[in-house]
């Protein structure tokens, strides 16, 4: 008998060919780094999604762009509205993470109040794909938020952060009693939302470019001044 595959026939070599094991770069790189290539999936993820909507999106595509297969993706997330899931509990962890780094309850009520407004317009301008996120989630009236329970605590960390500004500006006679940190919230995340959001149709409408650097820092004022004066009394 001949060593290694000289004797064997043409079909015989393709059959071990197709059995033999051989180095998968892919999984060698998920066993490596998982949380690495967890983050290129929903990084991935994210801008596919944000394109093409929830029902747009391709798995398919997401894996050609990602150190990992198809397969391995569903192992991990389910399915595509799993990892739509995903990539939504990791944009809002992300807001909210920045959000309590400001460090708000060193800094005095109005200061502090103002800060939170400023930064939020700055993300949300910075952050546009958070903003067609969101925009995306609502055509879907919010169903995918609903069945994640990872958002629900994360959002309400914010309610916290600005009760504790708000109640302080209260005490001092700052602000005006009688006002839910909810609508405080709503306030300043309408204002910020709606710059990005609608910026396409106003441009269209008015001739007007929101994110001209000079009229984006100009609406950055305004929403800081719009807030501190529902605030006081």
């Amino acid at each position: 008998m001949k060593a290694g595959g000289a004797g064997m026939t043409k079909a015989q070599r393709l059959a071990k060919a197709q059995t033999s094991p051989t180095p998968d770069k892919r999984t060698q790189s998920w066993t490596q780094d998982p949380e690495g290539v967890r983050r290129s999936i929903l990084e991935a993820a994210r801008a596919e999604f944000v394109e093409h909507g929830l029902r747009g999106a391709r798995v398919d595509e997401i894996a050609a762009k990602t150190a990992t297969s198809k397969r391995m993706i569903y192992y991990y997330f389910g399915d595509k509205e799993g990892l739509y899931r995903a990539v939504l509990e990791a944009m809002y962890d992300r807001i909210r993470s920045f959000e309590r780094s400001l460090d708000l309850s060193a800094l005095p009520p109005e200061e502090a109040m103002g800060k939170l407004a400023g930064f939020t317009f700055d993300y949300h301008a910075q952050n546009p794909d958070f903003v067609r996120m969101v925009m995306i989630e609502n055509i879907h009236h919010a169903r995918h938020l609903a069945s994640s329970d990872k958002i629900a605590g994360l959002n309400l960390s914010i309610l916290s952060v600005i009760r504790e500004v708000y109640d302080r500006g209260v005490a001092a006679g700052l602000f005006r009693p009688g006002i839910e940190p909810l609508d405080i919230h709503l306030t300043i995340s309408a204002l910020s939302f709606y710059n990005v959001s609608n910026r396409a149709s106003i441009g269209q409408v008015f001739g007007h470019d929101m994110g001209a650097p000079e009229i984006e820092g100009q609406r950055r004022q305004m929403v800081i001044d719009i807030v501190l004066r529902m605030l006081r009394p």
